[in-house]
């Protein structure tokens, strides 16, 4: 890990607090994972709930009946009738908390189902999800009163595990060369909470075996079990996750693992980024790989010119180049690459494993030109796979010569053969560089001088058939009421892109759907931290809170815009 970064801090908690008048509060409305309903009765209305201190909106992206049966289950009603999407119970207001709900039906509260993550969303208010409850049985009516002193009990336990006072229960902490050991006094009854560390009347003392590097970090991790809280720093974070795994703390393993995703923009070497996946698949936290695997496909072209890509693992590597969120010029810069790191690893990868690699690229997206040099430029791959790679190169052309009729019936229900990634070649994207809001905006923009605006052609498709038959777009951003409303859109937050095709477009809808992508970059930095797709030719931004990564940058990215044309 490298340590060259300033100390940036996470502040991990599993204790909610909750807000009280005097001594005395009202249980129903600040519960962590609360819902309600918004509308004119008890049993329907505009779903929302409680997270991190205020209330919510549901976004209505993937909200179905089983959703709806988690929220009338929790809240006291027999079942749900049906379910309201478009903001038909009134626009919320804060937070849009969950997005693509997937309920099975079963879970006790919403906030169980899974959903993208808390916050993370490319919803409007206008998609706030309601539903409609069977009132067939009698609520049970939770309007309590009670007593609340607990706000400071997480201080005091953490003042009794720092006085030792009482302890009864020896941690033995050594090296893992066992040359370095000391001891840690804690309380039997505080480790016996945690059914994970089974620990029973009759123990006495454990032993932990961890890496001398993190010694000085077991003291504070052993405080979390008195405290559910933890200070994670750029120095700690993969100690606390490697004690987290050994100790069988699962929650805490997902806590400490969004700390590492808070640190992935900050290494440009990508070395720590590979560390961390690795890592990761050791202790088998999922939510771990695919974070790092994430930023990784977003900044895969800066990752294949760094020295780092000839040293990732040969499952890193397969499990990258089957996904179709790569960030690329083209689908020929990633055989090229794929080749080097053939080259380079040659003896230490079987020719089977080699070959699995080659049929994961996607000849058939490969530009027709690029197709018909790389016939004789590849050595490596030519001489160990000619079979695979000619067979790659001739369906390639196929594709490129072939219309769409004729090819429908092998498309195979859309393998990914045919679906693009995000190519990012002049030829499919346009960046705007300006995000800062101009005050001269009416006057540049009467005299065509507007920096936030870019028009620019594609072809209707990658293969060589629609090559000449091109596709006009505007690519916009807004950053203010006014400049949406001129354009005939409604917005509540900022910025927020548009881009939209004319021209020829409705003559290749049939055939093509056009899956764009809104791509956000650092500019000093080249480092890509958000990723996103357009809703009816728009995107909301969303604020920093909200990004699956922090935006490392707020003052000084731009904006890609992305043409991806697929064939339906």
């Amino acid at each position: 890990m490298y340590f060259l970064w300033p100390l940036l801090f996470l502040h991990v908690s599993a204790i909610r607090r909750l807000p009280i008048v005097g001594n005395v509060r009202l249980k129903q409305p600040s519960q962590e994972g609360s819902v309600r309903l918004v509308g004119d009765l008890p049993s329907s209305g505009r779903v929302d709930i409680y997270h991190d201190g205020q209330w919510g909106t549901v976004c209505d992206d993937g909200w179905e009946l089983a959703d709806a049966q988690v929220v009338c289950r929790q809240l006291g009603f027999s079942g749900a009738i049906s379910v309201m999407t478009g903001g038909q119970y009134g626009e919320g207001s804060g937070p849009i908390w969950l997005d693509d709900m997937n309920c099975k039906g079963s879970e006790s509260s919403l906030s169980e189902c899974s959903f993208k993550d808390w916050g993370v969303t490319d919803c409007s208010h206008k998609e706030d999800a309601g539903v409609v409850c069977e009132t067939g049985t009698n609520m049970t009516s939770n309007r309590q009163f009670s007593v609340d002193n607990s706000l400071g009990l997480s201080h005091d336990l953490g003042l009794l595990f720092d006085s030792e006072d009482g302890c009864d229960f020896t941690v033995n902490v050594q090296d893992i060369s066992e040359q370095a050991e000391f001891t840690i006094c804690v309380h039997r009854l505080i480790l016996m909470i945690y059914p994970e560390l089974n620990i029973t009347n009759d123990s006495r003392n454990l032993t932990v075996n961890v890496s001398h590097n993190c010694h000085p970090h077991v003291s504070a991790f052993l405080r979390y079990f008195y405290t559910r809280q933890i200070d994670v720093s750029i120095t700690s974070v993969q100690c606390q996750h490697q004690l987290a795994f050994i100790f069988g703390l699962r929650k805490l393993m997902e806590d400490v693992g969004r700390a590492f995703t808070v640190l992935l923009p900050e290494d440009n070497t990508f070395r720590t980024q590979v560390s961390m996946y690795e890592y990761g698949v050791h202790t088998g936290d999922l939510v771990l790989q695919e974070n790092v695997l994430q930023y990784l496909s977003w900044n895969c072209e800066f990752l294949i010119n760094s020295p780092v890509w000839s040293t990732i693992s040969f499952h890193m590597m397969d499990t990258l180049l089957q996904r179709s969120d790569l960030i690329v010029k083209d689908e020929g810069l990633l055989l090229e690459a794929l080749e080097r790191w053939i080259q380079d690893n040659g003896d230490e990868i079987s020719s089977d494993k080699q070959a699995s690699l080659v049929n994961h690229i996607r000849f058939l997206l490969i530009p027709v030109d690029k197709l018909y040099e790389m016939q004789f430029s590849s050595k490596v791959l030519r001489q160990n796979h000619e079979k695979l790679y000619l067979t790659g190169l001739l369906r390639g052309f196929q594709f490129n010569a072939l219309p769409f009729s004729k090819i429908r019936n092998q498309m195979d229900n859309m393998s990914s053969e045919y679906l693009p990634r995000i190519y990012t070649g002049d030829e499919w994207s346009v960046s705007i560089n300006d995000t800062t809001i101009d005050y001269q905006y009416y006057r540049h923009y009467r005299y065509g001088q507007n920096n936030r605006i870019q028009s620019f052609s594609t072809p209707a498709h990658p293969s060589a058939l629609y090559r000449e038959q091109k596709v006009q777009w505007q690519a916009q951003v807004f950053l203010n009421a006014q400049e949406c409303s001129n354009n005939g859109i409604s917005c509540t937050s900022f910025p927020v892109a548009q881009l939209y095709g004319y021209g020829n477009l409705n003559r290749y809808t049939s055939t093509i759907h056009y899956s764009n992508r809104l791509i956000l970059t650092c500019k000093n930095e080249n480092n890509v931290f958000h990723v996103q797709d357009f809703k009816n030719n728009v995107a909301v931004i969303p604020n920093n809170s909200s990004m699956g990564l922090p935006n490392p940058c707020p003052d000084d990215y731009s904006i890609r815009f992305v043409v991806r044309p697929v064939y339906i």
